[in-house]
């Protein structure tokens, strides 16, 4: 299970950045096609912040649907596998647009 490794360093990375301070809230964008599953980063983070500034801090996941861009057509379209082709009659490769993010958006910290 690599979501206990990532959650690992999300909390690292929002204690670090806390400058000592109690963390709050991790705000997180996890993407639909980024390998990540949702609900075990929310399984680990409890164990992950226990002994931490961040014990006790809320998990805030906002969501990322996949969409991609057809190279032929540009029509813009939804996308629930990492690589497809466009509707289109052409049948173009997509490149994608969102989906596949993981990222730590905010973090809510102890005022000094």
């Amino acid at each position: 299970m690599h979501e206990l490794s990532i959650t690992q360093n999300i909390v690292a990375l929002a204690c670090e950045h806390s400058g000592q301070r109690r963390v709050h809230a991790v705000h997180l964008q996890i993407g639909a096609l980024s390998g990540v599953d949702v609900a075990a980063v929310r399984f680990c983070y409890d164990l992950c912040t226990e002994g931490t500034v961040a014990a006790g801090s809320r998990l805030e996941i906002e969501e990322i649907a996949g969409s991609a861009r057809c190279q032929d057509c540009a029509k813009t379209v939804p996308l629930s596998e990492p690589i497809a082709l466009c509707p289109c009659e052409r049948r173009a490769p997509l490149v994608r647009l969102t989906g596949g993010e993981l990222l730590v958006t905010a973090m809510e910290v102890e005022d000094v």
